[in-house]
């Protein structure tokens, strides 16, 4: 097999430290729920502080990165560095992240500047136990989501054009795998945080309900 046509490696320098950032990330953000939150907090709360903080960090860090790069120098393609490698590595499944594709860069903004200071306002309001925080957990759910769809819906419709999806590592890994978390996660979120708006609207209707004499 020659090496152009040669399937590439499932772990390679740039998936190393990758993965070890992310490990990290991951670290930081549970430290951070242990530190931060009682130990009598609900498993969904607790499970919620770990994801909003790995959150963002991953948009600060990584997507922030990405941003960076197609931004100040242009495209991920050019660039050099161990982000731009890393970004290099996930544009082999996902052309678009390679050169810069306006559309996704659309998205990354708001996913930075937007998405990522959410996630911290919300972590600062579930260490105060503020009930508030579930309106702003279905809005950031909701954004997640409604990026995610508009980063692949306009692939879907076109035959998937810039994806590489003949290649198992690219097609579950990169494209799947890293992709979907953040689809079932805020959906999650989205129903746990519905039942408690429902309830306590429920619980105010009631109160609020005049008494038959």
């Amino acid at each position: 097999m020659s090496a152009a046509t040669e399937a590439p490696s499932f772990f390679t320098a740039t998936s190393a430290y990758s993965l070890a950032a992310v490990a990290t990330i991951g670290f930081l953000a549970n430290t951070g729920a242990n530190a931060l939150l009682p130990k009598s907090a609900r498993w969904q709360d607790r499970f919620t502080f770990i994801w909003l903080a790995f959150d963002a960090m991953i948009h600060f860090s990584f997507e922030g990165s990405f941003l960076f790069l197609s931004v100040f120098g242009r495209q991920v393609n050019t660039s050099v560095g161990p982000f731009a490698e890393m970004w290099k590595e996930y544009a082999r499944a996902d052309f678009r992240w390679g050169f810069s594709d306006p559309t996704v860069v659309s998205l990354e903004i708001l996913t930075v500047l937007g998405a990522g200071p959410m996630c911290c306002f919300i972590l600062y309001q579930i260490v105060k136990n503020d009930p508030a925080r579930h309106y702003w957990l279905v809005v950031l759910s909701t954004a997640e989501l409604y990026g995610g769809w508009m980063t692949f819906c306009p692939e879907w419709l076109t035959g998937s054009p810039n994806l590489d999806t003949s290649n198992p590592l690219y097609f579950w890994v990169y494209l799947m795998f890293m992709n979907l978390i953040w689809v079932f996660i805020p959906i999650w979120l989205m129903v746990d945080s519905y039942g408690h708006i429902a309830k306590s609207m429920r619980y105010a209707q009631a109160v609020a309900k005049p008494k038959k004499s």
